[in-house]
Order: structure tokens, then sequence, then C-alpha cells
């Protein structure tokens, strides 16, 4: 009877596990399913009134809402202020601030058994588009140069509609020579003196917002040419020679090409190697070519061609086409299961690029750490041996660039005997012809008992004497069909008499009692588990730490059990395995595995042919507690390697070699004696039988191989046992050898003064290259003498056959080569090309000043620009009058036609105004970039005296008037610097001023009382150097005297006063002064000094050094003295 339950039973699960969903009636408990939601994005229009937001779910108990705004969660009560609608998670956002709303909304429906979760629904709310004000500066071009009017529209809620207009709202007429690009901007591939207007006005209209905005107007003036000079064919649109295209399946394809060029270019499609497809459509006069809901069978390589009478140029675009994400063929649909049973859930979805799988349960990201029945295998997981607590709703969520798309899958986990108050039992049937339930036999009845029209059996409010065995037939014109289930009601399990509270006395015993009644054919299973502060409290045992160690398998043990009773086991957080081995490292402890601090059972996979000891230790919010005691001594039976060599390097030193290495497998991972390698070798795509060698070295050489040939290359592990598993096989090269060649047939494009285009020959393939683009400034054009050379090179990546080569300068001459090189070297230049940049607009000037402001007039003054880049033809001088807030005036012009003027005087101006001057350089392309300076007139004129002359410290300004402030500054001659070297404020004085101040001071009391004293102390101090004197001189004649009698006979002038030495070293010697230095006769003494006198008519004499006797020299004004 058993084996027939179960037979039935499997067959029900297998027949349910395939529907398209459980339909389990909501009286029976049962996983949320979300049946209801917004379907995003929402887009919230400012005219619309409202915006709903729905979840709607289904289960029993009845689920509950909750959202999440941007990941982060949210209540829509309190975050958003508005309400959930009753009995589901729904809500309705009215019109009003809609900014606060925007973001990603997902919702989650939760009971007690799972949580299901929507797909996310992105709100957008769309800002008013608008332009940014600015002021464009009119554009100036010769008459058959290209231009582009850039729109750069705003981004809006599509569709988005450009429109290039004038001021009148009069449609600018478009044909193959001017035409709107699909950016928006407008291209001329060659201007004509006809385009010149001031009213070149871009509007960009949403209809979806009923939105028109418009762009500021543009001026184009147009100069026009005697002849406008033919030229071939450049693209506008797009940049470079090669593009890449990627496109979602069902979207439009546009590639657009825009060219300019004179004549006016034609443009040219086509596909490679194919036609274009039927579905194509070529527009834009010829420019825009559109593919409607594109396929990937239209993927490829588009070429377009604009030639005109002068030449050609191509552009290739790469068009790949993608999909997002979808299901293949379906989501994953919800299971019932028996406990023991394997579940399998797969989430299969295709898309391009592949999309990766994201798996969550209950809503919440798969947990990362060792599950003992969990495994997850790309696009499936599989619960081994299910247990009740994995029931739960598994979101599958598969993503890639293109989108994101998520399915719930209920996963019920039941017993095989259910305890149900309510019962269902399915029957679902099918055959060919339809198959019915069969009436005929004996049916069930009562008011307990409901048939549902897919055949199942519901049976309310089930009791004991409902148990037995029930028949579902089906029966159709072939035969009948039928299947027996076997159901058993069970008393269900209760507590009869649980725990009271209790009060007790520190350090005495507290008793417990928890009483239950259940099945008696429960008992085997029954046990009653207590939690304290939710911890589970292990059954009391007086055993210690404890493992039970069983085989599982050759490679895998299985710890049955570890018991830890002390407080800090109910706090652990998880447990450490860990193991030691004695024979390749014995004595040292190694961790194997980290389990849950809820499992106490762990399966441990090892290696073969290792001598095991294990242990655990417990680890808590605090850290890790001791280990347990080792285990016994457990040896793992030998076996064939279960792994390869990881880390394969394949490299070619030598040109005619290839060195193979790897990383050999650890000694614990041998699994056995004997461990040697296989290594295999061919080349790729030429060779199908593979080359072996046995090794027992880690690195193995390869020679006599051709210069730079892939190979595919494995490498399997052996040991005496048998082989490791297939190996993986790696692609390699074979060593390189310098590059011979060098690129063929070097042509250059210069597509304006700084960018050019080399395109070159590929060298044939023998090794890996890379192109080198050497360049060489040989000299400028406007100069005829040779300048110092710049060499300058370029790497590119890849076996390319052209570059782009920046940073040139304008007007010059260049030398350029190219050539490849790989590891070994450089290989030889291609023969050189010689070509010359064209003529470009100047630097800007490095220096603009305003100096001498008059009352109408300033003068400008300026420096060349560093580099013309070309031939300066001279200077374009704008100007406009400004105001505190910058608001200006009409813009005034002066074309200064002469290269060699550095200054200019503008005259004219307004009195006390401000202007801002704008001075560019030109060429005969066009004027350079603007230097900008700020100036303003005065109300008075100003004068510039003559040179100063810089020998002098002082300079004489004369015919000044009296009484009159004047501002003096004195600047450099140069005025290429307006700032002042010296700037100051005087007020000349008026006649007779100066005697009256004088008088004034004169009379003040504190003057008279400071020069009294002043004079006293000056009196004080000439009588104490008087009276010092007198006594020091008495002594020092009257030695003079008797030393030299002749000197009494000596006539002196009574104008002439001598002075005295007192030295102790020398004998005193009397100098005779003479107000005309003059000397009598020989002297014994110095050299005459020049008598010196006090205002108050002393004499201060000064000796110097002692001088050989009967030296004469003539006294010349002042000498210095040394005293």
């Amino acid at each position: 009877m058993r084996s027939l339950w179960s037979l039935g039973l499997a067959f029900l699960l297998a027949l349910t596990s395939r529907a398209r969903g459980l339909d389990i009636p909501l009286e029976v408990e049962q996983l949320p399913t979300i049946t209801v939601q917004t379907a995003g994005p929402v887009i919230a229009l400012p005219f619309e009134g409202s915006f709903s937001m729905r979840c709607e779910a289904k289960g029993n108990p009845q689920p509950v809402y909750r959202w999440t705004k941007d990941g982060q969660a949210i209540d829509p009560l309190y975050d958003l202020g508005v309400k959930k609608e009753r009995n589901n998670g729904s809500f309705v956002i009215h019109s009003g601030l809609l900014a606060q709303f925007q973001g990603k909304y997902q919702c989650y429906a939760s009971n007690n058994l799972g949580t299901a979760v929507s797909e996310e629904i992105e709100l957008i709310v769309p800002s008013t588009p608008k332009f940014p004000k600015e002021k464009i500066a009119p554009i100036v071009v010769k008459e058959g140069q290209p231009v582009i009017l850039e729109c750069n529209p705003p981004q809006g809620i599509p569709p988005r509609k450009i429109y290039w207009m004038t001021i009148g709202l009069q449609h600018i007429e478009q044909d193959e020579r001017v035409s709107m690009g699909h950016d928006g901007n407008l291209y001329f591939s060659n201007a004509l003196e006809k385009d010149s207007r001031r009213d070149y006005c871009c509007f960009a209209a949403f209809s979806a917002i009923r939105t028109i905005v418009q762009k500021t107007a543009m001026s184009v003036v147009v100069k026009s040419s005697y002849a406008i000079p033919e030229r071939r064919p450049s693209l506008l649109v797009p940049a470079g020679v090669q593009s890449e295209v990627w496109l979602v399946k069902g979207e439009e394809l546009v590639l657009e090409c825009i060219a300019e060029g004179f004549p006016t270019p034609v443009i040219k499609w086509t596909r490679r190697r194919e036609k274009l497809p039927k579905r194509a459509n070529i527009k834009n006069y010829g420019k825009r070519l559109t593919i409607y809901n594109i396929e990937e069978e239209d993927d490829g390589k588009y070429i377009c061609e604009a030639r005109n009478s002068v030449g050609d140029t191509v552009h290739y675009f790469n068009v790949m086409v993608e999909e997002p994400p979808r299901w293949q063929p379906e989501p994953p649909k919800g299971q019932l299961a028996v406990v023991g049973s394997d579940v399998h859930i797969k989430c299969s979805a295709s898309g391009k690029p592949r999309p990766v799988i994201s798996w969550r349960k209950n809503g919440q990201p798969l947990d990362d750490g060792p599950s003992s029945n969990r495994q997850v295998l790309d696009d499936t997981i599989v619960l081994h041996r299910a247990r009740p607590e994995d029931s739960a709703v598994y979101q599958c969520e598969v993503s890639n660039r293109h989108g994101t798309i998520l399915a719930n899958a209920n996963i019920m986990i039941i017993s095989q005997y259910w305890t149900l108050a309510l019962c269902v039992c399915i029957c679902i049937y099918y055959g060919s012809p339809l198959a019915a339930k069969d009436d005929t036999t004996e049916s069930v009845e009562g008011e307990r008992f409901s048939v549902f029209k897919n055949g199942s059996l519901q049976i309310n409010q089930a009791g004991k004497e409902d148990s037995g065995e029930y028949v579902c037939f089906a029966t159709n014109s072939e035969g009948k069909s039928a299947i027996t289930a076997l159901l058993d009601v069970k008393d269900s399990t209760q507590i009869v008499e649980p725990p009271q509270d209790l009060h007790i006395l520190s350090g005495t015993t507290a008793q417990l009692t928890c009483q239950a009644e259940y099945d008696i054919s429960l008992r085997n299973e029954f046990q009653i588990v207590w939690s304290k502060d939710g911890e589970e409290i292990p059954p009391f045992t007086e055993q210690s730490s404890i493992l039970l160690v069983t085989t599982f398998s050759v490679h895998s043990i299985f710890i049955s059990e570890w018991l830890i009773y002390d407080f800090v086991y109910c706090t652990s957080t998880e447990f450490i395995v860990e193991y030691e081995e004695s024979q390749w490292d014995p004595g040292t402890w190694r961790e194997l595995q980290r389990v849950p601090g809820n499992q106490v059972t762990a399966v441990l996979t090892l290696h073969g042919h290792l001598n095991y000891q294990f242990r655990v230790y417990a680890v808590n919010a605090i850290g890790k507690g001791p280990p347990s005691n080792p285990t016994d001594r457990y040896k793992t039976p030998p076996a064939a390697p279960d792994k390869n060599p990881e880390n394969i390097k394949i490299q070619g030193h030598l040109p005619h070699q290839m060195d193979i290495s790897w990383e050999p497998l650890l000694p614990v991972e041998h699994n056995g004696p004997g461990l040697e390698y296989k290594l295999s070798y061919r080349k790729l795509g030429v060779e199908d039988i593979w080359k072996e060698h046995l090794v027992k070295r880690h690195a193995f050489i390869v020679k006599n191989t051709p210069t730079f040939v892939p190979y595919e290359i494995k490498i399997q592990s052996r040991n005496s046992h048998g082989w490791g598993p297939e190996p993986k096989v790696v692609t390699g090269y074979s060593g390189e050898d310098l590059p011979t060649a060098s690129p063929r047939d070097v042509a250059v494009e210069v597509l304006n003064t700084t960018l050019l285009r080399v395109s070159w020959t590929r060298v044939s393939l023998h090794f890996l290259s890379l192109p080198q683009v050497h360049w060489l400034r040989k000299r400028s054009l406007l100069h005829s003498n040779r300048i110092p050379e710049e060499r300058h090179f370029l790497t590119f990546p890849g076996n390319r056959s052209h570059a782009m080569v920046p940073g040139l300068r304008p007007f010059s001459e260049y030398r350029l080569t190219v050539n490849v090189f790989n590891k070994r070297g450089n290989g030889p230049n291609s023969d050189p090309v010689t070509f010359q940049t064209p003529e470009g607009v100047p630097e800007q000037v490095p220096i603009l000043t305003v100096s001498n402001a008059q009352r109408d007039s300033i003068t400008l003054v300026w420096a060349p620009p560093f580099e013309a880049n070309g031939i300066l033809m001279g200077y374009l001088l704008q100007y406009q009058l400004i105001n505190e807030t910058l608001a200006m005036g009409d813009m005034q012009e002066v074309n200064v036609s002469s290269a060699d003027t550095t200054q200019w005087l503008l005259q004219g101006l307004g009195e006390m105004s401000k202007y801002m001057f704008y001075l560019s350089a030109c060429t005969r392309v066009g004027c350079g970039p603007q230097r900008m300076e700020e100036g303003s007139t005065v109300t008075e004129a100003s004068e510039i005296s003559e040179a100063v002359n810089t020998s002098k410290n002082f300079h004489l300004i004369e015919g000044l008037e009296p009484g009159t402030v004047y501002t003096v500054r004195l600047l450099a001659k140069s005025r290429l610097d307006n700032a002042s070297i010296f700037e100051d404020v005087i007020q000349t004085r008026v006649k007779g001023k100066r005697e009256y101040l004088h008088l004034g001071v004169s009379t003040q009391g504190w003057f008279i009382g400071m020069m009294c004293a002043v004079a006293l102390l000056t009196l004080t101090v000439l009588i104490a150097c008087f009276v010092t004197r007198n006594k020091g001189g008495k002594y020092a004649v009257k030695e003079k005297e008797d030393l030299h009698p002749e000197v009494e006979s000596q006539g002196m002038n009574d104008d002439t006063f001598c002075d005295y030495s007192d030295s102790e070293e020398n004998p005193l010697k009397a100098s005779q002064c003479s107000l005309d230095g003059g000397m009598g006769g020989d002297s014994d003494y110095g050299d005459e000094e020049e008598c010196q006198f006090n205002e108050d008519g002393s004499f201060i004499g000064e000796y110097s050094g002692h001088k050989n006797r009967g030296s004469v020299r003539e006294s010349n004004g002042p000498s210095p003295a040394t005293a």
C-alpha cells in the first residue's frame, strides 16, 4: 500500500511540477504570488491627473506589502505622502510636485511562508526641455568652405523633432548641399554667398508634452571669392574611417554620412559581400540609410562613399544587432515537492550579449556561505534532499545591458503526510482524444466534498474518519486510467500545558514544564525544543566536546556531530573545521571549511592517499574559542588526481621554439604516488593529431616550431591510480622573430591644419606586430630657414592599416614613415612620405594693454602672436560699450591691415565710459582666438612728458596751475604693461601761502618752548667741551714751548686756531692751519687738514696719522680723516 501511495504521489507531483502554475485554492496555506503589477517604465506627463503604481498578490495568510525606491525601503504614506489601497499594495500619485517621486520602485508581498517580488517599475518625471541662454559669435567663412551650425537639442520625452527656420518661421531650404543631420545640426557641404543671414534658428518640438523650444539665432557671414577652389570630399559626419553601431533587435537602424567638398559630393551606400536589405530606405538626399525593425540577419559591414569630380572618401559601419533577455522557453514555475526529494529550479533565458543570472530567496540574495543541500549551477538551483525550511519564493533575475526580467517560483516542500483541516487532492488528466473525468464509478458525496472542474477533490474540515484511499479516474474513447492517493489525517500537535512565568530567588532552581499532545504515529519524530532569548538551548548531557566521523565517499567524510555545551555555543556565529595530515606537513593545522553557527554537521572534501585528523572550534562576536580534541586518524585511499595544472603560460623566447610552463599540483593534491603530466599540443586549425609528451617537471620546450603560429595546448595530470579529469584547451603562439618587412603603399590625407589620416598596406602576419607612425617637422612654410627637428611617434594596437595622427602644426612641412615592431624589436621603416599642413589661424595675441586714456580716445598696445600659423595679414579689433552688469552695446569693428602694427589709437569714444576690447590676429584662412581687455575714458585729458633721464633721481614738471590737484604716474615707455611704476596725487600751492604757514607755526607756545630747551641743552654741552679742552691744552703748550722754542718766533694769523693731541706715544706736534690750506717751509707734522667750523664758529680739528717728514701734498677739498 505504501509503495502504491508513493507511486501515486510521485505521479501527482510530476504532473503539478509541469503545470503552468500551482492552482491551489486560497483556503490552503500557500506562498504569496503577485497577480497584478504595473508594467514599467511609467512616464509622468504634466497634464495627466494621476499615476498608479499597482501591486496585488494572493496567498494564505494574506500577504503584507512593502516598497523600495532606488533600492531603499520606503513607506508610501510617510515617505511619499500617498495612501496605499485597502487589501493590496497599490498606491496612486497625484499630479503636483512630481520630481520627488522619480525613481525605480519594487513591490514585495510577504507572508510567514515567503516573499514575492515584482519587476522593477521606473517612474520617469520629465523636466521641461530648454536651450541654455548663450551668446553665439557670428560664423565667418569664405565661399566654398564647409559650415556646421550646431543645434545640441535638449533631452526630453520622445518623440522629438528638430526644425531649422528663420525668425519669421520660414523653413531653411535643404538639398544635397545643405541638410540637417540626425543629430539636429545643419550642415553646409560648401557655403555660398547666398547662405549669409543673421537668423538661423533651431527649434525642438516635443509632442508628448506639447512643448516647442527655440535656440538663440545664429549668424553666418560668407565672404565671396573670385573662384572657389575645388576640394575632394571629406566626411563631416561621422568622424574617422570606421565606427561600430549596436542596436537592439526590433529597433530602427539609422546610418548617416554627410560630406563636405566642392563640387558638392554625392553619397552612395553599399553592404560588403551582400545587397542592402529590402527594408532599407535611403533618405535626406542620399545621406541617411534607415532599416525599420532590424533583425539579426541585418548585421554586418555597411559602407558609405562620398564622391565628387576631385576624389572620394569612404566610411565603414560595423552593425551589430543584440537583444534584451527573454525567457527560453518560459520563466520558472512553482513546484510542489516532498521532503527528501531533489528539487531543480531552472531559469533559462536567451539574450545578446549573454545575460547574467542572479538568484534571490524571499527577495534576499542567496547566502554565499556553505549549505548542506543547495547548489547553484548557473541557470539552475538544485535543492538536495529538500527540507521544509527550503519552502520559499525563489526569484530569478536575468539581465544584460539592454534590460532585466524577473520571475518568481513558489517552491513548497511538504511532508509525505498532510495534516490539514482543508484537504485538496489534485487530479490532472490529459489524453487524445481529450480525457474526461469518469463519473460512472461511485463518487464521494457530502457537503464537505467539492470536485473542481480540473478534477481536484476538496475536503472541508477533514477529520480522522476521512483517512483512506481515494481514486481519481479519467476516461476517453481509448480507455480508462486511474490513480490512487492515500490520505492520512493526523491529530494536530498542540501544547496543552505551556510554561508559566516564575519569580524566584537568585541561586535557587527554576523548573519550567511544557506538556504537548501529538499523533501517536509521530512519536519517533516528536521532540520538545527550548529556547532562551531566541537562542535554542541544547539538551543536557554529561559529554564534553566530541567529534563523530563517518565515511561518506572516497574523497569526502561526513562529520556527523559535534557537541559544545556552554553559553559560548549559544552565541556562536560559525564553526571552523581544521585538518592536519601526517605525510607532507605533519603538525600543521590548516583551515578546511567554515560552517554556520546553527549547524553541527559538515561534509568535507578531502584528497586521497593522506592520513587526516580533524578538530573544530567555535567563533562568536568576541573571537575564537579553544579547539576541540582531535579526532582519530582517518586515512583516505589513493585515487586518480581530481584536478589538472592551472595557470598555463605559453611564451616564445626564441623565434623557433615555444616555452610552456604551468603551476604544478601541490603535494597534497597528488592523491597517490607516481604523479606526472601529459602535455599535448597541435597547430590550431591545421593539425588533427595531438603530439604528446609525459613529463614530471612543470615546464617543457617545444623546438623547431614555425615563427609565431597559434597552437592548442592541454595538460592532464595522472598518477599510479589513473588519469585526472579531461583538461581544458588553451591557445598560445610560438616564438616571434624580428620583423623584416615594412608597410607598403603609405598614403596620407591631411584632414585639417593639425590632423592627418595615414594608411598603409599591412605586413604579413608571421609575427605579432604593432604599427608605429613616426613623423618629423622639417620646417615652417612661413620661414625659409630650417628649424630644430621635432620628432614624434605613436603606437597603435592591433594589426591595423590606418591611423589618425593629431597634434600637427599648421603651415609646416613634415616627413612621415611607418614601421611595425614586436617584442624582438623594430622592423624597417617604410619609404618616407613628405606632406605639408595648410595655413591655419594664428594663436592668441600674448598681451593687450590699454594706455593713454583721454576724454574720447584710448591707445591700445599689443604684441604679435608667438605662432602665426600662416602669413599674418593684420588684426581684427572689436570693441563695445559695457556697464557694471556687463550688458553690452553694439559691437564696433576695426580692421588693422598691417601685420607690423602693434598699437592703435581709438578715437570718438564717449567720455567717462567703460569699454571691452577684443583683438585677434588674422591670416588668409581667418582670425584666431580673441584677447579681451577692459578700459575706460577719463573726464580730463592727460599729458605725457618727454622721456625721464634715468641717470637722475628726479624729474621737473613745469607749467602747472597753482592750487590744483594732479595725478602723477611713472610708466614704462613701451606701454606693453599698463601698470604704474609710481603713482601719487599732489596739489600745487598758492603763492604766499608758505610764509603764512611758517608765521603761524613760529608764534605757537609749544614751538617756542621746544626751541628754548634745545638752545639751553646745546649751550651746556659746548661749555663742558670748552672746559675739558682747556685743561689738557695748557700742559701740552708748555711742553711744546720747551721742545721747540723757535715756534714762538713764528707769526700767527689771528683767524687761525690750533688743536692739540695729548697722545702719550707721540710727541705733541703743532699744526698750523690756514684758511686757504697753504703751508710754508718744512714741517714735522702730518698733512694739513682743511679747517672746519661749527655753526657757532668753533673749530673742529682732526689729525691724520703720522706722515713721512718732507712729504708735501696739495689739498683739494675735504679729505677723509682717521681718528
